[in-house]
C-alpha cells in the first residue's frame, strides 16, 4: 500500500470546533502544518507516523496512544506504507472534563504531547468500539463512546507514560487553575465555540459561565496559556483555514465570514500562527508534498 497524501481541502475541522470528529484510515503526509481548536487523540493500529509539533518531533509506532493540543501548528511529515490509525478531535469542552492532574493538563495545553509508555492489548478493540459508538445515531451510544474515550485517557495517569515537550517546564512556573476553574473553562469554551463568529467580548464570555470577567480571563490564561481573545481568534483562524482550503473565495470575504472585523487584523493573526499570509498558506497547502 503506497503512502497517502493528506489533502487539507477535505478537512472541515475548522468549521466545527464544537463537534467531536472521528476518522480512521491511513494517515496522510501533510503539505504544510495545520491547526484546529480541538485536542487530538491518536491511536496507531499498525505502522509508524511521524509528527512535527511546535518545538519537538513525535514518532508513533503500532500500539501507541497520543494526546496533544491541536491549536498549535502540527504536521504529519512521514508515515510507513502500512500505517493505520484512528484520529479523534476532542473539543475543549470535553477535554476539561478529564480528571487528569492539573500539572499534566497545564503541560498539554502548553504544547506537550502525552503518550503511553507501552502498548495495551485491549486498545485496538476499545478504539474500534469507541468509534462505532460515536458514529451511532443513538445519542445514548454516542455519549457512552465519549465517556469510554475520556476514561481511557484518564487511565494513562495510572500507567507508565511519556510526556514530550518542546522544552522542560520551568520550576515554579505559572500557577494552575483549580478544579472549579476547569469546570468554568468548559462552560467558556462551549459558549465561544457557538459564538466565535460574532462580536463577543470578555463580559459576554464570563456571563455565560456566571463568573466575573477578571476571573474568567485569569483562570483561562492559567489553564490554557491563552487569553480569551487569543482563543476566540484561534477558532476564527481555524474556520478561516477551512474556507481558504475549500474554495477560491477572496481573502477579505474569508476574514469577514470568520468573525474578524478587518482584513488587517485577520492578516496579522493569520501570519502570527502560520508564519505566512493567508494567500501563501492556501497556495502552499495545495502543493503536493514529496513522498519517499
Amino acid at each position: 500500500m503506497a503512502k497517502q497524501i493528506w489533502d487539507p481541502r477535505q478537512s472541515t475541522l475548522g468549521e466545527v470546533p464544537h463537534r467531536l470528529v472521528v476518522s480512521r484510515g491511513q494517515p496522510g503526509i501533510m503539505a504544510c502544518p495545520h491547526w484546529h481548536a480541538q485536542v487530538e487523540v491518536n491511536f496507531l493500529y499498525a505502522g509508524t507516523v511521524t509528527y512535527r509539533m511546535q518545538g519537538h518531533e513525535v514518532r508513533l509506532a503500532s500500539g501507541d496512544l497520543a494526546l496533544f493540543w491541536g491549536g498549535l501548528p502540527h504536521q504529519v511529515t512521514d508515515t510507513s506504507e502500512d500505517a493505520v490509525y484512528i484520529a479523534i478531535h476532542l473539543p475543549l469542552v470535553h477535554f476539561f472534563r478529564l480528571r487528569l492532574p492539573p500539572q499534566l493538563m497545564h503541560q498539554l495545553t502548553h504544547g506537550a504531547t502525552l503518550l503511553n509508555a507501552g502498548a495495551d492489548p485491549t486498545d485496538a478493540a476499545g478504539f474500534d468500539r469507541v468509534a462505532r459508538f460515536m458514529g451511532s445515531a443513538d445519542p445514548a451510544q454516542q455519549q457512552h463512546g465519549l465517556d469510554e474515550l475520556l476514561l481511557r485517557i484518564e487511565r494513562l495517569q495510572f500507567e507508565p507514560y511519556r510526556l514530550v515537550e518542546a522544552r522542560p517546564a520551568a520550576a515554579g512556573g505559572s500557577s494552575l487553575a483549580d478544579p472549579q476553574g476547569f469546570h468554568n473553562i468548559g462552560q467558556i469554551c462551549a459558549f465561544i465555540s457557538e459564538n466565535f463568529r460574532e462580536d463577543i467580548d470578555a463580559v459576554a464570555i464570563a456571563s455565560s459561565a456566571d463568573i466575573h470577567p477578571k476571573y474568567a480571563m485569569s483562570v483561562f490564561k492559567k489553564s490554557t496559556g491563552m487569553t480569551l481573545n487569543e482563543y476566540v481568534n484561534l477558532l476564527r483562524l481555524s474556520y478561516a483555514q477551512a474556507m481558504l482550503l475549500r474554495d477560491n473565495g477572496n481573502v477579505l470575504r474569508v476574514a469577514m465570514e470568520s468573525g474578524f472585523g478587518s482584513l488587517s487584523a485577520f492578516n496579522k493573526s493569520f501570519r502570527k500562527i502560520s508564519g505566512m499570509s493567508p494567500s501563501d498558506f492556501r497556495h502552499q497547502a495545495r502543493v503536493r508534498p514529496a513522498v519517499n
